[in-house]
């Protein structure tokens, strides 16, 4: 019932960038800088001032932004609140997640709540857990699942389900017949490594950093942006990479990885994260209470 333009206006300012905020919202960007148009035009001001590639709020634009959230979300809530009056749960449930939880954790789980809610249409965003808590704190997402602490103050974190991280390389690396490896033992090879924003990149280090080992220490010989990424490098015996035990349980059956627990053992806790100002509904309470159920029943 929002009106568009406020919705689009809203993105643009939470973005600061009209390119983002058109992939935020399925658009194209002419059709994005056709909306801040009409509503400049609406209210007769510059909502943004532009230039040198970048963009920033006028005065005028912090006022709308103001009133742009209250009435996105009354809206939002009102909408809500009638369609559970209906008593069935149904309409869009926007769930980001980072890589490792999307790819090999969430699948069944949002598989079963569509086959109890058929009417419910859930979308899900992957990216790594710095980008999900940032779209959570927009508003563009409902709730997001991460494997690191958020960091933003506008959110609250509740803890999911406990995942381990463990060494994995090829079955003739020298460690692949190690029981258990420690910190020490493992750096002492070639180290294939998350990108920076990652939730595992960032839990992996701190652990290192503990056992006493520098940034500067490790011989990594290149980072990547997904598990799939890293496993198919370790499995050409190029080093070896700390991932959740759950991302490899396939190639540990097939033989293609060999997964050894760290020593003392690398076990971090996954996360979910909501806006801390913005109503929950019943949908999303509902998914929230169903996935910490099925998700500490996984053997991590």
């Amino acid at each position: 019932m929002a009106d568009r333009r406020l919705q689009v206006f809203h993105a643009v300012a939470k973005q600061m960038s009209f390119t983002k905020a058109a992939e935020v919202l399925y658009m194209t960007q002419p059709a994005v800088t056709f909306q801040i148009k009409q509503l400049e035009e609406h209210f007769n001001t510059r909502l943004f001032e532009r230039g040198h590639g970048k963009i920033s709020l006028t005065p005028a634009g912090e006022v709308v932004l103001k009133y742009a959230e209250k009435i996105l979300g009354m809206s939002q809530e009102l909408e809500t609140r009638v369609r559970e009056m209906t008593g069935t749960l149904s309409g869009p449930l926007l769930i980001g997640a980072s890589t490792t939880i999307a790819e090999f954790l969430l699948p069944p789980v949002l598989g079963e709540f569509k086959g109890q809610h058929p009417e419910v249409q859930a979308k899900l965003t992957v990216g790594n857990s710095e980008a999900i808590e940032n779209r959570v704190a927009e508003h563009t997402l409902d709730l997001g699942l991460i494997e690191a602490p958020s960091h933003l103050p506008a959110l609250l974190t509740e803890v999911c389900c406990e995942d381990e991280l463990q060494v994995i390389v090829k079955p003739s690396h020298p460690l692949a017949k190690s029981k258990t490896v420690t910190p020490k033992q493992a750096v002492a090879h070639p180290y294939v490594t998350r990108e920076p924003g990652s939730g595992t990149r960032e839990f992996t280090d701190l652990y290192l950093r503990k056992a006493g080992i520098q940034p500067n220490e490790l011989n990594v010989v290149m980072e990547l942006g997904s598990p799939e990424a890293l496993k198919g490098v370790v499995g050409t015996g190029l080093g070896f990479a700390i991932m959740s035990r759950v991302t490899v349980e396939r190639e540990r059956k097939l033989g293609e990885l060999v997964a050894i627990p760290l020593q003392p053992k690398l076990i971090r806790t996954l996360s979910l994260v909501y806006p801390k100002e913005k109503f929950r509904s019943k949908l999303v309470n509902k998914f929230v209470d169903f996935a910490k159920s099925k998700l500490k029943d996984v053997q991590t």
